[in-house]
């Protein structure tokens, strides 16, 4: 006579083996279910942040009839801002230098523009206030008045808050990264001709003189190497495609 005994014990074995399987897979799947659901709870409606941009302004004297002293801001740059920014770096998201001269009310203005908690903006104005030439410029007349924000509210929380508000979303957002570069690559300009060998200055006087000199550098090397070694390489980055300009051509460079 056949024993069937053990094929039915292995088939009972063996459902009982698939449903738990089964099961375990639906308690799986429904857990992390759960788990996921959690991870992507809806965040707060309105994030804050500690973050925002803060300007040190300098209105700089320029005598109607003449023509803006273009070289003092490079003074304050190099010598007033360029330490400060050193020291303070790495609580420093973004940076850059704004530079204007027209002849209305804010006149000849150089700006030092940055991206931080409160808390580092205070120290950077107290660092900058504290800067022995800065009170030498001021008491020389070069500098008519420093001004800086209040750092008690953040006015400027977004990254794109500085950006010209004409252009679009994606362009305002990510030029602070672009112009950033740009500044920091003027600043090593200084650097490297401030080192060049020439005679250090020690007065107000020569240190005008100086950086009179390395603000002539600096703008014969813009005007021979900017076209290739700046627009050229901008322009390659996009694809050698033709932009548009104020004057309405298209230019590839």
């Amino acid at each position: 006579m056949k024993n069937f005994s053990e094929p039915i014990l292995l088939q009972q074995v063996m459902r009982s083996a698939c449903l738990f399987f089964a099961a375990w897979i639906v308690m799986s799947v429904t857990g992390c279910a759960s788990i996921g659901q959690t991870k992507l709870a809806a965040p707060e409606k309105e994030a804050k942040t500690e973050i925002g941009w803060w300007y040190a302004s300098f209105k700089m004297n320029w005598p109607h009839d003449e023509e803006p002293a273009w070289h003092n801001d490079l003074i304050i740059a190099h010598r007033i801002i360029a330490p400060v920014l050193e020291r303070y770096k790495k609580d420093i998201a973004l940076w850059r230098f704004h530079r204007r001269a027209v002849q209305d009310e804010a006149g000849h203005r150089f700006s030092f523009i940055f991206y931080s908690t409160p808390g580092t903006a205070r120290k950077v104005y107290e660092s900058i206030e504290a800067t022995a030439l800065l009170q030498e410029m001021r008491n020389g007349g070069i500098i008519i008045k420093a001004t800086y924000d209040d750092t008690g509210t953040i006015t400027k929380p977004n990254i794109e808050a500085t950006s010209d508000g004409h252009w679009s979303q994606p362009v305002q957002k990510s030029w602070p990264y672009f112009i950033m570069g740009v500044c920091q690559m003027w600043l090593d300009l200084f650097d490297q001709f401030a080192e060049d060998g020439r005679q250090k200055p020690s007065s107000l006087d020569e240190v005008e003189a100086f950086y009179l000199e390395i603000d002539k550098n600096v703008q014969e090397t813009w005007e021979k190497e900017g076209g290739h070694a700046y627009f050229h390489h901008l322009n390659a980055i996009f694809g050698y495609n033709p932009v548009l300009i104020y004057q309405k051509y298209l230019l590839r460079f």
